[in-house]
């Protein structure tokens, strides 16, 4: 890579919001390490590389240890000035119906894998003295999620970890962001299965609106960050007050499955 240029690496960069953040990293001047598990990782990469950055491209599953491990290696000997760690993936519908697997899965990919890949890149910002980690969380993380149950919970332990390593890291020149989008135009809901619900169906945020206030949020070093529409934002405000039965129950209106059509709740 290009050693006069800074470094971003994100993950879960062949689409959506982390391809939209490559992309605005590309365009202030930073070379890339971009990860994904789908066959879409190349042709981001080639989409990224008109930019004039120079793009390494890292496919790899994070939900297995070998494919944090894959990534891992291909950052080793680099100075990561910046790392978005963004793979996150949903599962929709009442626990009792989910297969085991599938919940297993999300919990590998958006929390263990999180860990995984955030000991090496804290480790060696602190060790270098700078350097910015940042997290893709959710609003999600602010709520139960009835239909949604480990999905949230897994947002909540994203949130949750990214302040309490910020909290230890303050006295250094590194930062810690966590960016809490809401729901937004990506392939996310298809593959949580959610296209019968209010949530699947309703008007979502645009990724490169969140793209572009998330990478203020981490080039400013800013630490809990709500990203996206008025909308989102106001249900930020909103969940930071309301008791958790009230969210609960806001949260069942646009998750369960067969409320497709119905008016737009939270």
């Amino acid at each position: 890579m290009n050693e006069e240029k800074p470094l971003a690496l994100v993950t879960g960069a062949s689409s959506g919001i982390g391809y939209a953040l490559a992309r605005q990293f590309a365009e202030h001047g930073y070379d890339l390490v971009i990860n994904a598990e789908d066959g879409r990782l190349d042709q981001a990469a080639s989409r990224l590389r008109e930019t004039g950055a120079e793009v390494r491209a890292v496919r790899a599953d994070l939900r297995d240890a070998d494919g944090v491990d894959r990534l891992v290696e291909a950052a080793s000997g680099l100075d990561i000035d910046v790392a978005v760690l963004n793979a996150g993936v949903g599962q929709g519908g009442a626990f009792t119906d989910t297969d085991l697997a599938d919940d297993l899965s999300v919990i590998d990919l958006n929390v263990t894998s999180t860990v995984r890949l955030a000991k090496p890149l804290l480790r060696g910002m602190v060790r270098r003295g700078t350097g910015r980690l940042a997290f893709t969380s959710s609003i999600a993380a602010t709520a139960p999620g009835p239909f949604q149950p480990v999905y949230n919970a897994s947002k909540s332990f994203v949130q949750s970890f990214a302040e309490a390593l910020r909290e230890e890291v303050k006295d250094t020149d590194v930062s810690v962001t966590a960016f809490l989008p809401g729901p937004t135009d990506t392939d996310f809901f298809r593959r949580a299965d959610l296209g019968d619900t209010k949530l699947g169906t309703m008007e979502k945020d645009d990724p490169d609106d969140v793209a572009r206030q998330a990478y203020d949020a981490i080039t400013h070093g800013r630490g809990s960050v709500v990203t996206g529409s008025l909308k989102t934002k106001a249900q930020g405000a909103a969940n930071k007050v309301l008791p958790d039965s009230t969210k609960a129950a806001m949260h069942r209106s646009m998750t369960e499955p067969g409320t497709a059509g119905g008016d737009e709740g939270q």
